[in-house]
């Protein structure tokens, strides 16, 4: 059974979760010295992560993300901040996306 178990639900489709998702990956690996790993789907991806005393999965789908952690002994004493670290880092990152419109398309006059 997962210590961390984080479920965010959004409206942002496969494409843009895809993204939120990769930029999560690349801080946690920066952050915390993880190791991710990006396996795509046609419906949905996984990212695996993994370092010392942490491994876990965050699943990618077109409306919402869960993210499941197992920790280790000497972890598992700051699971709740641990996990109140990462669900910070995701609705950060959620919000901004959110924020974040696609460029209008020029009209084109015809001649």
């Amino acid at each position: 059974m997962p210590d961390i178990r984080i479920r965010r639900d959004h409206q942002l489709g496969l494409k843009k979760a895809r993204d939120v998702a990769w930029k999560w990956a690349e801080e946690v690996e920066q952050k915390f010295d993880m190791e991710c790993t990006v396996l795509e789907g046609e419906t949905s991806d996984t990212v695996e992560f993994v370092r010392p005393g942490v491994k876990g999965q965050l699943i990618v789908s077109p409306d919402h993300f869960e993210l499941e952690a197992q920790l280790g002994f000497l972890l598992g004493a700051f699971s709740k901040r641990i996990e109140s670290e990462i669900e910070k880092e995701l609705d950060t990152l959620l919000a901004a996306s959110a924020k974040t419109k696609p460029a209008a398309k020029k009209k084109t006059a015809k001649k």
